[in-house]
């Protein structure tokens, strides 16, 4: 499932091309599953409407719309799921399998959603988007602390509470645990002041850098452009089980937590 730096990139590139475009017309497929709101709603609240910024909230791509039939703005709201890809193409290339939403642009491209699992999910609303939890690239470290000092689930569970922090992960939970050298089934509530600090630190770093990076490609993540990303090979825990540890060459070891595999070093991670 793609996570907060996928979302990030997608956005990022949707945005330089279509915020100023108008969107003349909208085919939907016979799928139910990936519609929150009716085929109708979601016609009737795109078609005619200019984009007026896209942007990302948590793991949310958020389309701010303006149009005649709502001047006060409406919000297009697509959450990629497990597969789900959103592609800007040329109308004269092969319309991909498992294709969802066709919007024609007023400049001739198409936007495209595209999710062969249908997990996926495209939502209308006037009223705005705000989503369930805190931005972690916004958090400061006083109210990123404050999340976990009353939480007695395993860190690694209460990084992945999108109601707590929306937008990470399974990747970059991992990732953030093994900077910090925390391992992933320490109790919330447990981490002292300066452990929660060098967490913050590491989970905003390695977003950031994860960002500049285009993300992880690991299965079926792309672009805007469909283009994959780079950051797995700055992977320094997720997916290296029986690996030699980056800083002490113990093996990697992967465990399960919270239901997700989970990879971390028994030796730097305490």
């Amino acid at each position: 499932m793609p996570e907060l730096p996928e979302v990030e990139t997608i956005a990022n590139g949707l945005n330089k091309r279509m915020a100023g475009d108008r969107i003349d017309s909208v085919w939907l497929g016979s799928k139910p599953e990936p519609l929150k709101s009716s085929a109708e709603e979601i016609s009737s609240a795109l078609e005619g409407a200019q984009v007026q910024r896209v942007r990302r909230v948590g793991k949310h791509i958020v389309f701010d719309l303006e149009s005649g039939k709502n001047p006060g703005g409406g919000q297009w709201i697509v959450h990629l799921g497990m597969t789900g890809q959103m592609l800007v193409a040329a109308p004269e290339t092969e319309l991909p399998k498992h294709t969802h939403l066709v919007a024609k642009m007023a400049s001739g491209r198409e936007l495209r959603f595209v999710d062969p699992r249908r997990f996926g999910r495209l939502e209308v609303r006037q009223s705005s988007f705000s989503g369930p939890g805190s931005e972690p690239l916004q958090i400061g470290l006083e109210e990123f602390s404050r999340l976990f000092h009353r939480s007695k689930a395993p860190i690694k569970a209460a990084l992945l509470n999108q109601k707590l922090l929306h937008g990470v992960g399974n990747i970059y939970a991992d990732e953030a645990l093994f900077r910090a050298h925390i391992r992933p089934r320490r109790r919330a509530n447990t981490l002292t002041s300066a452990e929660l600090r060098k967490l913050h630190a590491a989970l905003q770093k390695v977003l950031q850098a994860a960002i500049a990076a285009g993300g992880s490609s690991i299965s079926d993540y792309v672009d805007a452009d469909g283009e994959a990303g780079y950051f797995q090979i700055q992977h320094r825990a997720y997916g290296r089980e029986g690996k030699p540890c980056v800083k002490c060459k113990t093996p990697i070891k992967k465990i399960v937590v919270a239901g997700r595999g989970t990879h971390y070093c028994p030796e730097c991670q305490k």
